[in-house]
C-alpha cells in the first residue's frame, strides 16, 4: 500500500491548516480560499488528500509522516523529539510576526500630560491665589479630565 493512501489524524490536519493560515498571512490565499482549502482538510482522510490541499502553494505543505523509529533507539526518538519542537517554535514565532504584522499595538493610556499640570497649578491656586483662582482652575481640571476618558475612549475602540 501507497504511504499517500494511509489515514490521517487530527494532528496532520491540524498541521496543514497551520499551514494555510500562514500562507493566508503571507498574502498567497484570499479569504475565500482560505475557508474552501480549511474545509476541504477538515474533510481529508488520506495523506493524498491533504497533499493536494497544498500542492500549489510554496514550501513543503503536508509531508507523509517519516516511519517512526524503534521505541528501543531512544537517541533517535529524542533526535526526532527535538527536530519536531523546533519546527513547532519555528511555526510559533512566525504566527506571532503574522500577527503583530496585522495587528499593530496602539498605547493609548493614562491621561493626557495637561491633566496632572493643571492639578498641580489648581493646588497652588487655592494656596496662592484664593477661592476664586481655584474653582476656574477646578473647572478647567475636570474637562480636561473628561476630554481624557472620552479621548482614551475612542482610541480603545479601535
Amino acid at each position: 500500500m501507497d504511504r499517500n493512501d494511509l489515514r490521517i489524524g487530527d494532528a496532520e490536519r491540524e498541521q496543514t491548516m497551520a499551514a494555510l493560515r500562514e500562507h493566508f498571512a503571507q498574502g498567497r490565499l484570499t479569504h475565500e480560499e482560505l475557508e474552501e482549502r480549511l474545509d476541504r482538510t477538515l474533510a481529508a482522510k488520506t495523506a493524498r488528500d491533504l497533499a493536494s490541499i497544498t500542492a500549489d502553494l510554496p514550501g513543503p505543505g503536508y509531508r507523509t509522516p517519516a516511519p517512526q523509529p524503534d521505541m528501543g533507539d531512544w537517541r533517535a526518538a529524542m533526535h526526532a523529539h527535538r527536530q519536531q519542537m523546533q519546527e513547532m517554535r519555528h511555526a510559533h514565532r512566525d504566527m506571532r510576526h503574522a500577527w503583530r504584522h496585522h495587528h499593530p499595538r496602539r498605547r493609548h493610556g493614562g491621561p493626557h500630560p495637561i491633566v496632572p499640570l493643571l492639578f498641580v497649578a489648581m493646588m497652588l491656586g487655592l494656596f496662592f491665589g484664593g477661592f476664586g483662582v481655584f474653582k476656574v482652575l477646578l473647572a478647567v481640571w475636570v474637562v480636561a479630565v473628561v476630554a481624557s476618558m472620552v479621548r482614551r475612549r475612542i482610541h480603545h475602540r479601535r
